[in-house]
């Protein structure tokens, strides 16, 4: 495992210790960077109101170790699966999206959504070529829209 990983792994459980959280990271190497899966009685807490602690922590680990990833790599927080499972979601969502905008012509606004999940749509359009992504607005507002690929 990769040094940036196993500093990860070690901050984050320093910080679970700190705050008397009864959870445990396991870092292991990810195709674009670390994934830090968490453990123990109180990973629940993690999950609540969508994910919201769970998506801070994977914050403050990223700024943590930011200056040793390489560029393009990421640090991702799971636990109990909840991040494949959101992903699965996504991708869903998109396709009726994607469904949507073909059947109507109009484009499709999503939430406003943190900048993964707005990727995992991003990602999952990305061959389609009668459609476009897009991420509008700032901060927590910001949102995703899906449209028609205008003619060129």
């Amino acid at each position: 495992m990769r040094e940036v990983c196993t500093q990860a792994q070690e901050f984050l459980n320093a910080v679970f210790d700190g705050v008397g959280l009864k959870l445990h990271a396991d870092a292991e190497d990810a195709s674009d960077g670390c994934l830090l899966k968490i453990d123990g009685s109180d990973s629940s807490l993690l999950m609540s109101e969508g994910g919201e602690l769970l998506d801070s922590l994977q914050h403050l680990v990223y700024q943590a170790v930011a200056g040793k990833l390489e560029r393009g790599e990421r640090i991702t927080c799971d636990a109990e699966n909840f991040r494949s499972t959101r992903d699965a979601e996504l991708r869903a969502m998109a396709r009726h999206a994607a469904e949507r905008v073909r059947k109507t012509g109009e484009v499709f606004m999503f939430g406003p959504m943190i900048a993964s999940e707005r990727r995992v749509i991003h990602l999952s359009l990305s061959d389609e070529k009668d459609l476009q992504t897009e991420s509008i607005g700032e901060g927590p507002t910001r949102r995703l829209k899906v449209s028609p690929k205008s003619a060129e």
